[in-house]
């Protein structure tokens, strides 16, 4: 859907709605078998990513109506322009109504001099739009199976720095094949002091766990790098086997909407 090379394929196990009348409608398995990559840059073995993908014809519709929700829940919306009811002054008549040979003026108020009010300018609005909790998430596994191809596996690495060295971290980055000027992506179930503190200076690598992981970050990165650990939580949370809603979703959906009530309240202050 999303590859570099369009050419390339990936089996596809297809899983139809029973219960759906149009027959068109499914859901698709991607199924991508990974190699995992040892510290030193070695294999040591393989482990799959299996992924709920949208049909190829609504798939980049999907994705773009998830990806357009996030950028606009994103905006605080406190722009605010004054009114010539709101602009100071302008109580007194300017100049007579007549015998001056200019035009009449009733107030220094009028949109039509400078420094008065402004005609349907912006006014502080709420531009949050919603989407379906199950769409969004159909968007991101999409966009996940999309990037098997520029995907790899790397054991856990956390307790191979002793200490902070981003010298350290820029040759395990040559060592399993990646470039340090391509944006690469890392997703990890928890990012370790000394494992941040080495990266943070790398500007084109982003270290996410799965409370931060959105879909701008993995359709904006060019490599995309999993521990087994976060290739089983992916396959838990975006798989088949995945059921319905849990603790973390109504977590994350708080801390969203705590995030927003706080940029309000500080926009107001």
């Amino acid at each position: 859907l999303f590859l570099s090379s369009p050419s390339t394929k990936l089996p596809c196990l297809s899983l139809s709605f029973k219960t759906s009348s149009n027959p068109n409608l499914c859901i698709a398995s991607q199924l991508s078998t990974l190699s995992i990559l040892s510290f030193t840059g070695e294999k040591i073995g393989e482990t799959y990513l299996d992924l709920k993908s949208a049909p190829p014809e609504t798939a980049r519709a999907v994705v773009h109506r998830a990806i357009i929700t996030d950028q606009q829940n994103k905006r605080r919306g406190t722009a605010s322009t004054l009114t010539r009811s709101e602009v100071r002054g302008g109580g007194k008549k300017p100049y007579p109504q007549k015998k001056t040979g200019r035009a009449r003026r009733g107030s220094m108020r009028s949109p039509l001099r400078p420094g008065g009010g402004v005609i349907f300018g912006p006014k502080p609005r709420d531009w949050s739009i919603k989407i379906n909790k199950k769409e969004k998430r159909l968007a991101i596994s999409t966009a996940l199976s999309s990037a098997a191809q520029n995907t790899i596996v790397v054991e856990e690495f956390g307790d191979k720095f002793e200490k902070p060295k981003t010298k350290d971290f820029m040759e395990a980055l040559k060592r399993w094949g990646l470039d340090p000027k391509q944006k690469s992506m890392f997703l990890m179930m928890e990012v370790p002091e000394n494992v941040n503190l080495s990266s943070r200076n790398i500007g084109t690598l982003r270290m996410l766990t799965p409370r931060t992981l959105n879909l701008f970050d993995i359709l904006n990165c060019d490599n995309l790098v999993l521990t087994p650990d976060a290739v089983d939580y992916l396959n838990g949370r975006y798989g088949e086997d995945y059921e319905g809603d849990t603790e973390d979703d109504d977590e994350e959906e708080e801390e969203e909407g705590g995030g927003e009530a706080n940029e309000n309240a500080d926009a107001e202050q």
